[in-house]
């Protein structure tokens, strides 16, 4: 016997509803899964999508680490060359650098051993200069040395050597202000004394020769030649030759020089002979621009002169003023002096 359920047991839901719900949701199941398979395949294809890229990526990539290595290989062996070849660069830098100063110092060295050279050649030309103009008497010599060393320096174009060109250039217009000296008239004058000496009457024979002269003119005429005896006129003459005669053994005159009246005739020839000595040695003493001794000779022919010889004759007084010619010009006879520029050159020669 079946047992009726009691009201108890039993289920207030009808069975076509519930069967209704169930589908339903199985079917919204499915839709579900349905979606979240398309949605897996989706994410799965994406997956692979994005694998595939990264492996392309991860390809890329290691390609391109492949090549920055090999780049980098190639810059590090750059990078070596490069510093290899820096130091070497930097040797040879070092090297030109002391080239260069090696260069300097040997152009400086050279410039101012051609600076020396110079002043020592200019010095040497200007001490030539000097011995020819003293031994010549002429300032030519001293003015084209001066000249010649102006010229050299303003070629030189040292700025050292500027004192030494303003030297030179006082002491060329020191030159142009100086008087040169005649030596060849000086040495003509002194000739023209010694040609003089041999004819020069001393005192002693001035005596001599009033009491020896005769007169030059013709004989008077006899006032009455026709009324005049001829033993007559022979008689006065006979007593003027006799009278002149007289007049001559004595002479009364003032005598200042005992010995110079005194003197023997070879006496006054080794007198004219010293003083041609004299003034020859004053000759040899201007020739050799010995100016003191060819002073001391012609005082010493000076006081001779003046001494020994008749000062009213007139070849006596042409000797005197020669001699006073010949001592005046020797009192500026001497040459200038080159002291400004001997001065800058041994300034420039040591380094001044």
């Amino acid at each position: 016997m079946s047992e009726q359920p009691t009201p108890e047991h039993a289920a207030p839901v009808p069975a076509p509803v519930a069967s209704s719900n169930g589908h339903f949701a199985l079917a919204l199941a499915s839709l579900l899964a349905l979606a979240g398979l398309a949605s897996s395949g989706l994410l799965w294809q994406k997956l692979g999508n994005i694998q595939e890229q990264l492996a392309r990526q991860s390809a890329s990539n290691g390609a391109s680490a492949t090549e920055a290595r090999t780049l980098a290989r190639q810059a590090e062996e750059i990078a070596r060359d490069t510093a290899a070849r820096l130091t070497v660069a930097e040797a040879r830098v070092g090297e030109v650098a002391l080239q260069r100063s090696q260069l300097e110092e040997l152009m400086q060295s050279v410039s101012r051993s051609r600076d020396e050279t110079l002043v020592v050649d200019i010095e040497a030309s200007l001490r030539l200069a000097q011995q020819q103009a003293q031994l010549t008497g002429s300032l030519e010599p001293l003015v084209a040395a001066l000249k010649s060393a102006q010229q050299r320096i303003e070629r030189a174009a040292q700025p050292r050597l500027a004192p030494v060109q303003r030297a030179v250039a006082r002491d060329l217009e020191h030159i142009a202000r100086s008087n040169a000296t005649d030596t060849a008239g000086l040495l003509a004058r002194l000739d023209d004394l010694v040609r003089l000496s041999d004819d020069l009457p001393t005192l002693g024979g001035v005596a001599h020769a009033s009491a020896m002269r005769r007169p030059s003119g013709p004989a008077p005429a006899a006032k009455d030649s026709g009324s005049t005896p001829w033993w007559q006129a022979q008689l006065a003459k006979g007593w003027e030759l006799v009278r002149d005669e007289a007049r001559g053994l004595v002479r009364v005159s003032r005598i200042d020089q005992p010995e110079a009246v005194l003197l023997a005739p070879e006496q006054e020839f080794f007198l004219r002979e010293n003083l041609k000595l004299k003034l020859q040695s004053a000759r040899l003493g201007l020739l050799a621009r010995q100016f003191d001794a060819a002073r001391a000779d012609l005082a010493s022919a000076t006081a001779a002169l003046n001494k020994y010889f008749d000062p009213a004759a007139r070849r006596t007084q042409n000797a005197a003023t020669l001699l006073l010619q010949v001592q005046g010009s020797l009192k500026t006879a001497e040459l200038p002096p080159l002291d400004d520029t001997f001065a800058a050159l041994n300034t420039a020669a040591a380094g001044r």
